[in-house]
């Protein structure tokens, strides 16, 4: 039985076979393919691309040694409160304008106070009244009452990452425990709200410590996993373990797939610089993207993404369900093609000596 019937029909791969796949037994492109088979099972050729809006930045009390905007981070960055109202409507639109499937309001700090949960839940009503896009908000630790106001608001979905396995996590953070961050999670599952939570790559963890926290989201029965591959940030205490390399990446992506196979997989933070010219084999197992760039950090472009996409033969799934057509996400429908003059031509000798 191959491993994509496994992942969809089980039994369910274990721990240690999840564990193995991260090795180099299995060739890369073979594993790609069965994380593929799974992946077109429940998402076909579509991909959903998201865009983040960073609410608020920096000035965060949490000492996350991977976060520019935690306390003990020196990256040079220039602090704001909460955008306005107005402001994240109008980023809203232009996300769903871009094509975004969803829009996600990230802010930065321990977790808001009522009057902040309040203030973000009119917000969401705002944009859900206006437009019909999906909604994500990162707004860090949450107990059940903030949680049904934003359910309540009309938030589809809340992000908050394990990142790590609870052995690992003091290393990365004292401020705030695993502990409770999956008390988060559980709060959003008791009002109702999808739960959006993935890892990061690249802090020192094992294969052994990556396989924990796919099968801890999938007890879990996580909607959407996005995998982060960290960014080396300058100021940040916490930088690369020098782990990470394309190969390692896409099977760590593969992994999470067959590990969760109905599960939203997002190529998230740092696909583009470590990934690299194999960023395109992302698709294969994740059925998800980020677009514009991350929090504090620059990523590629709406055009160059959707180039990406359409190059490897996959599509974008709008809010409403529907597929874009290129056109209509600023591409032409058919390939460019290199005219003769464009290509470089050596000399060549007229008369045969």
């Amino acid at each position: 039985m191959s491993l994509a019937d496994r992942s969809l029909r089980g039994p369910v791969l274990s721990s240690s076979e999840l564990e193995a796949l991260l090795g180099d037994e299995l060739p890369l492109l073979e594993l790609l393919h069965q994380a593929f088979v799974v992946r077109e099972h429940s998402f076909g050729r579509r991909v959903q691309v998201h865009v983040l809006d960073n609410a608020r930045n920096a000035r965060c009390p949490e000492d996350c040694g991977y976060c520019s905007q935690s306390a003990i981070s020196d990256a040079p960055l220039d602090p704001y409160e909460w955008k306005r109202r107005s402001e994240m409507l109008e980023n809203a639109r232009a996300a769903y304008d871009l094509g975004a499937y969803r829009y996600c309001i990230v802010a930065s700090g321990r977790g808001p106070t009522r009057k902040q949960t309040a203030a973000l839940a009119e917000t969401v009503r705002c944009i859900k009244r206006e437009l019909p896009i999906q909604v994500c908000v990162s707004v860090g630790l949450l107990d059940e009452e903030k949680a049904r106001v934003l359910k309540q608001a009309g938030v589809d979905r809340l992000n908050h990452n394990l990142n790590t396995t609870a052995a690992l996590y003091p290393k990365i953070c004292t401020t705030h425990t695993h502990a409770d961050r999956c008390a988060t999670l559980d709060a959003a599952r008791a009002v109702g709200l999808e739960q959006c939570s993935g890892l990061i790559m690249g802090m020192g963890e094992s294969n052994a410590d990556l396989v924990e926290v796919a099968l801890d989201l999938r007890e879990r029965s996580v909607a959407s996993i996005p995998l982060n591959f960290l960014i080396p940030i300058e100021g940040n205490p916490v930088q690369s373990d020098g782990s990470l390399n394309p190969e390692r990446c896409l099977r760590a992506l593969a992994m999470l797939r067959l590990a969760n196979p109905g599960a939203e997989v997002r190529a998230a933070g740092g696909r583009e610089g470590h990934l690299g010219s194999l960023e395109a084999l992302s698709l294969w197992p994740a059925n998800s993207l980020f677009v514009g760039g991350y929090l504090t950090t620059l990523g590629h472009d709406a055009l160059a993404t959707y180039r990406m996409i359409r190059d490897a033969g996959f599509e974008v799934e709008l809010p409403d369900g529907k597929v874009a057509s290129w056109a209509q996400l600023g591409l032409d429908e058919e390939f460019r093609v290199l005219g003769s003059e464009r290509i470089l031509k050596p000399d060549v000798a007229t008369e045969i000596p």
